[in-house]
């Protein structure tokens, strides 16, 4: 109501009347413009009667004395200021108005728990630049496209630690990811079960309905006092559906340089068995990758999968205009009737 009441406030203004004032407009009522085509009909109804009239008149005048005079065509000026008003009757009965869509979405959400390896042999290079950094780089992918969904963080190698809360803040959370490096845990190893045993005390407390784990790694249970079958087993009673990830070549792959400058290869095998039993304790998936490509498409896949139902409310604020046009077409008529109603009216017609 604010916003109509300051946009008729200059009422007054030709701005009004411009082309592109009205291309802006959304009408309510526009089959209301097909009163125009009804004047030209009314014109010559208005000229027929004139005209008629006047043939009733006696004019005494011999034809040489009859002169035009330019002043003649002063009296069809109150026809122009009644068809002005007409017109602008017809436009505010059109209803101008302008219509501002909101949309306010929201969703219930789902709390996501990242678990990623950050032990030695994610240095290896038959990722690029390295299996660690096409991790960050897909998580920072998937965190992007999430929509009021907590997501939260832990890393490991011979421990685990939670590198970050459940959070909707994804700025903050870029910051963790942009921060993780091979130093943040010193001792060596991996330690599956440890991981997964941090990421569901993250969780056991949420009261969402859907929680989601999603654990990379890229080699066999090595540290940690945590059987990892016994933390999966536990992250499942907390309804936790886990995600795993196998990342990594079989065979030789590339390792940092030698001391030479060249490239160092090693053997690399990966024994599935644990995480595939993961996957299946908790209600997931197994998935293996090989490169950064297919490493992206299993988390397009999971953010495919672990999508909540975003809700929408549509608010229509819609402000009118009519009064603007229905001010000017009073100011027309009462115009119209001081003519026709006073002596500039008969000085006109003479």
């Amino acid at each position: 109501m604010g916003e109509q009441q300051g946009n008729t406030a200059n009422w007054f203004s030709l701005d009004w009347f411009k082309p592109v004032t009205f291309s802006n407009f959304q009408w309510e009522n526009p089959i209301l413009f097909y009163a125009f085509f009804l004047l030209p009909l009314f014109l010559l109804i208005w000229w027929a009667w004139s005209l008629s009239k006047k043939k009733n008149l006696a004019i005494a005048l011999i034809k040489k004395d009859i002169k035009w005079s330019p002043s003649s065509l002063l009296r069809h000026i109150p026809s122009f200021i009644f068809l002005l008003f007409v017109s602008l009757i017809i436009v505010a009965l059109a209803r101008p108005q302008k219509t501002n869509e909101k949309v306010e979405q929201w969703t219930e959400g789902i709390d996501i728990m990242l678990v990623i390896d950050i032990s030695e042999s994610m240095q290896i290079e038959d990722f690029k630049p390295n299996r660690l950094e096409a991790a960050k780089d897909v998580a920072r992918k998937f965190i992007a496209g999430r929509f009021q969904d907590r997501i939260g963080l832990v890393v490991f190698s011979g421990e685990a630690y939670s590198r970050s809360p459940l959070t909707s803040d994804y700025d903050l959370l870029g910051e963790y990811i942009d921060g993780i490096s091979f130093d943040l845990i010193e001792k060596g190893g991996t330690a599956i079960g440890s991981s997964l045993a941090v990421a569901t005390n993250r969780m056991r407390e949420s009261d969402s309905k859907s929680k989601v784990m999603i654990l990379l790694s890229d080699g066999d249970n090595t540290a940690g006092n945590i059987d990892p079958i016994t933390a999966a087993e536990l992250a499942s009673a907390y309804d936790i559906k886990i995600y795993t990830i196998a990342i990594g070549k079989e065979g030789k792959v590339p390792f940092g340089k030698d001391f030479f400058g060249r490239t160092r290869y090693v053997e690399n095998t990966l024994d599935e068995t644990t995480l595939r039993k993961i996957a299946e304790i908790g209600h997931g998936q197994f998935y293996r990758v090989s490169d950064n490509k297919a490493l992206e498409s299993v988390f397009a896949l999971i953010d495919k999968y672990e999508k909540a139902e975003i809700k929408e409310n549509r608010f229509r604020d819609t402000t009118d205009f009519y009064p603007i046009y229905l001010k000017w077409a009073i100011v027309f008529f009462l115009l119209w009737m001081m003519l026709k109603s006073t002596f500039v009216s008969n000085v006109l017609q003479d």
